[in-house]
């Protein structure tokens, strides 16, 4: 039997959160109560900030049978009377939990699958293995770390599995060969939070007396983590620029010829839209590899540098010419 009655007609609780203009009310209360609110908050905004609730966001659900959508999240209780305690008491009913929603879950996954399977992204097959694992792992980083409040993070298991079977293939295709020996060469074990993981990493050398970079891909816990700190602006690849750049420049290498002698420049264009123009001739590689990372920076050598700006291939001179007409 329960320690407190669930039924008590006296009982009221009304909790509220809000972050920038989404806001969730929890109640524990008859639904026409809650209806009642409703309106008179509809009311307040309308008459005093001369706003409208959206009909469509804004609802009245029992959060036992259908969840309440928030920030990404879904909101909702928790029953289960096969769950106890030491004592044979049952300690998860009625329990307010977070959870990853499941079509969070196959969005995320849908942008590293074709005809419903695991595949290989063609636009990063231009990078090189250091940048296409850090791509990877800041991506899977940034997700995984937001949902990791859920009580059911252990779900993310798949947009793991998906996204590693596609990094292996990306690999496996640049360098012509197969996943296995890419698998093998990568792995590296590592801890998370006390608890032994594994992950794929790439390891830079940046000369004596200077640490290596690495670019990791997994290595992270997928078990709950009540005191995670959320970030609502994950990292996202090459729009960060600030921070993309300096960690570009470290890495002391012409992302158009390989070079590592010499200092290194930034090579900007204009627009993204002039890189990859319809029915234009045959680019030169640096053209190339700017429109398939869509950025409109390049970490180039000096000599890679002056070979652009001279304009050895024609392209920039058929750009002008195509701007004036």
């Amino acid at each position: 039997m329960p320690s407190r009655d669930p039924n008590d007609a006296d009982f009221r609780r009304l909790w509220y959160v809000r972050y920038a203009d989404d806001f969730l009310l929890g109640f524990s209360g008859p639904r026409h109560e809650a209806a009642q609110i409703k309106q008179r908050i509809g009311q307040f905004l309308r008459e005093t900030r001369r706003l409208e609730l959206s009909e469509a966001k804004t609802l009245v659900t029992h959060a036992r049978d259908n969840a309440a959508r928030f920030l990404g999240y879904e909101v909702v209780t928790i029953h289960a009377d096969g769950k106890h305690d030491q004592r044979g008491q049952r300690i998860i009913n009625g329990l307010v939990r977070l959870k990853v929603p499941n079509d969070v879950i196959v969005e995320r996954c849908r942008r590293y699958m074709r005809n419903g399977k695991a595949a290989h992204r063609p636009e990063r097959l231009l990078d090189d293995d250091f940048s296409i694992v850090g791509q990877y792992g800041a991506e899977y980083r940034g997700f995984v770390q937001y949902y990791l409040l859920a009580f059911n993070a252990d779900r993310l298991w798949r947009v793991h599995h998906v996204m590693r079977t596609s990094l292996l293939g990306t690999l496996a295709n640049k360098h012509k060969t197969r996943v296995a020996p890419i698998s093998r060469r990568l792995r590296m074990a590592v801890k998370d939070r006390g608890r032994p993981q594994t992950a794929l990493a790439v390891t830079r050398e940046r000369g004596e007396g200077k640490k290596p970079l690495v670019a990791m891909f997994g290595g992270i816990s997928l078990a709950t983590k009540k005191d995670a700190t959320l970030r609502d602006r994950p990292l996202v690849v090459y729009s960060s620029v600030r921070s993309e750049i300096v960690q570009r420049l470290l890495a002391q290498k012409c992302e158009n010829c390989g070079s590592e002698d010499g200092p290194l420049e930034i090579h900007h264009v204009r627009r993204l839209a002039d890189l990859d123009r319809p029915g234009q001739t045959e680019q030169p590689t640096w053209v190339k590899r700017m429109a398939s990372r869509r950025r409109k920076t390049l970490v180039v050598c000096d000599r890679c540098h002056q070979d652009i700006h001279r304009d050895r291939s024609g392209w920039q001179k058929r750009m002008r010419h195509w701007r004036a007409g």
